[in-house]
């Protein structure tokens, strides 16, 4: 039992680490949380929904569909409602990301309706062993995130524009300063983690439901990730969705199902009293 739960857990992990660390990854420059997060997860669900079984594309295709469409939909949701809102209160641009969350999310209503949909894939039996099981697709789950995971490690420590992206976190003004183009760094940022959102919109498909709210059911796990790993951190982020996915499963050990998302509000509520900072985060320096 125990260990099924594991498999659950790391599967569930699997599935909020990268849109945690892309959260991670725009906060780190932007400073504001942005709550369209899991509106831009369901847009990359339908997106692969749309190519997958209106257009009868493979599903590889399709998930390359919704990384890049996804991705230029983050990239205008910044040009079109953030960019000229920038210098404007973190609360203020929470407060409008909100908005902005609820507006794409009716218009996936008006097109498509409340139903609840799936990829048109062929069925599969999942894999047992000692016990346990685990289907095909959360095999690739697992195995994408890794490659995610050290991809953006690579991307930040050892490329030009990874570099200019943690000197822009660091300090925006000195980066500009030091010749650092800084819109196109944002803008990078904006595509690369519209590309994360939109994976994880095809990761939600192929583990959970196809539906407009399949984002939002994953926007608290995501920002609990985020906190405990260290909001900004985007390795933090990715410890924080290890721990927080193996808690949600775990918790079924001692309390019904129905509380699973409950796990994400307790632990933001008691990493904020403890360690405001997070796992990884460095705490504000005040002057």
């Amino acid at each position: 039992m125990s260990g099924q739960l594991i498999i659950n857990g790391i599967v569930n992990a699997s599935l909020i680490a990268p849109p945690a660390i892309a959260f991670s990854l725009l906060f780190g420059i932007l400073r504001f949380p942005n709550f369209a997060i899991g509106a831009y997860v369901t847009v990359g669900a339908f997106i692969a929904y749309a190519l997958n079984v209106g257009a009868g594309m493979p599903m590889w295709i399709a998930g390359l569909g919704a990384m890049a469409g996804t991705a230029v939909v983050v990239w205008l949701s910044d040009v079109l409602v953030f960019k000229p809102m920038r210098g404007h209160t973190p609360v203020t641009l929470l407060v409008v990301s909100i908005a902005l969350a609820l507006i794409i999310e009716h218009i996936i209503r008006l097109f498509y309706g409340a139903d609840v949909r799936g990829f048109d894939l062929p069925l599969e039996r999942p894999i047992k062993f000692a016990g346990l099981r685990i289907t095909g697709e959360q095999i690739d789950i697992i195995v994408m995130t890794i490659v995610i995971g050290i991809a953006i490690h690579l991307l930040l420590q050892y490329t030009r524009i990874g570099k200019a992206m943690r000197a822009t976190a660091d300090n925006e003004t000195l980066a500009e300063v030091r010749g650092i183009n800084t819109s196109y760094v944002i803008a990078f940022t904006w595509f690369i983690c519209g590309a994360l959102f939109g994976l994880t919109g095809v990761f939600a498909g192929l583990d959970l439901v196809i539906e407009p709210l399949v984002g939002w059911y994953l926007t608290i796990p995501i920002f609990a990730a985020a906190i405990l790993g260290g909001i900004g951190s985007p390795y933090g982020a990715m410890l924080g969705a290890l721990l927080v996915g193996l808690a949600e499963e775990l918790t079924v050990l001692v309390l019904p199902s129905s509380y699973k998302i409950g796990v994400g509000f307790v632990i933001i509520a008691v990493l904020l009293l403890i360690r405001p900072h997070g796992l990884l985060g460095q705490p504000e320096i005040k002057k």
